[in-house]
């Protein structure tokens, strides 16, 4: 399986809280759902439908699983909903027990064995294992050199601060951009895969 993130992202990379004012408040950040004003279906909405249509799990960190697990239940009978409920889920956490696992087709990850897990994953044969949001385990997994390929949404604001997924070990990644493409609204859906370096 390959290993594909796709972030909301602004200009100075953060990625914390697109979607909503209480979505995650981490640090005092106070721009939640910044993503809103620029969203359109053809561009941004495209990308994220056609990035899960080749998905064939998705993997979470634990706050981004909670609060999907808690929107897209109710949603059901949309196809995007319906695809985010029925494709197969991993969650990565020492916290939640089996039995919060309340989301159809959750398995869950402990976090201490969460990156041989994963690389396990990304072993074996099938399509893409899609990784929305969550920073703190896109970041590990980038430090891990385990991301095939990044699909960032970045939209036209600075946002000051916040969470980011990119690691900050000092070392040197490689991507290769592969497509771009500008909504009305001055989105920039830009494609990269990974590059080993020489």
């Amino acid at each position: 399986m390959r290993i594909v993130i796709i972030e909301f992202m602004s200009l100075d990379g953060v990625v914390q809280a697109p979607g909503g004012p209480e979505e995650d408040t981490d640090g005092g950040f106070a721009h939640g759902g910044w993503s809103h004003p620029f969203f359109d279906n053809d561009v941004v909405g495209g990308a994220f439908d056609e990035t899960l249509g080749r998905a064939e799990a998705l993997l979470y960190g634990r706050r981004t699983w909670q609060s999907m697990a808690a929107a897209w239940p109710e949603r059901a009978g949309d196809p995007f909903a319906d695809r985010m409920n029925a494709i197969p889920k991993y969650v990565v956490s020492e916290t939640l027990g089996d039995d919060k696992l309340t989301w159809d087709n959750t398995t869950r990850i402990p976090g201490g064995e969460a990156v041989a897990r994963i690389r396990e994953l990304r072993g074996t044969d099938g399509g893409d294992l899609l990784v929305m949001g969550s920073p703190t385990l896109a970041r590990t997994l980038m430090h891990e050199g385990l991301v095939d390929e990044l699909r960032l949404v970045i939209m036209p604001v600075l946002l000051g601060g916040g969470k980011t997924i990119f690691p900050d070990d000092g070392g040197k990644r490689t991507l290769e951009l592969v497509t771009t493409t500008t909504s009305r609204t001055g989105v920039q859906v830009c494609t990269y895969r990974a590059l080993a370096e020489a």
